[in-house]
């Protein structure tokens, strides 16, 4: 079967309100690469999302992204460094923590509700 390569994969992440979300990921750290008042691409380490002004609730609470990371730890001191979890009133802002599966993994969600297991895989 011919086809052609596979040159990269998006999700789109719903936004209750689009403005904040896109704050969020800011501080996160993410840069805007394009966006209107429906959606925007957002990038980080050549990582890309897309912010779409779609809310569910269910859809939204459901929601779950990956991010594996160098320093896990590292995230969490910018995390409580720039306040997300009070600037934002996130739902869900816990430390990194060793996963019986093998990650340790930190855990937050964005003002929308979407999961993100922000991971960082064990060598041992």
């Amino acid at each position: 079967m011919l086809r052609s390569k596979a040159l990269s994969i998006r999700a789109f992440l719903p936004a209750r309100d689009l403005a904040v979300s896109r704050r969020f990921y800011q501080d996160l750290g993410f840069q805007e690469l394009w966006g209107d008042d429906s959606a925007c691409g957002m990038q980080l380490d050549g990582c890309e999302i897309i912010l779409q002004r779609f809310y569910v609730k269910d859809h939204a609470e459901n929601f779950m992204m990956s991010l594996n990371v160098e320093n896990v730890d590292a995230w969490w001191r910018h995390i409580e460094a720039s306040g997300l979890r009070e600037k934002y009133g996130l739902g869900m802002a816990r430390p990194p923590e060793m996963q019986p599966w093998g990650f340790r993994v930190l855990y937050l969600t964005d003002p929308t509700g979407v999961l993100w297991h922000i991971a960082e895989y064990s060598n041992a």
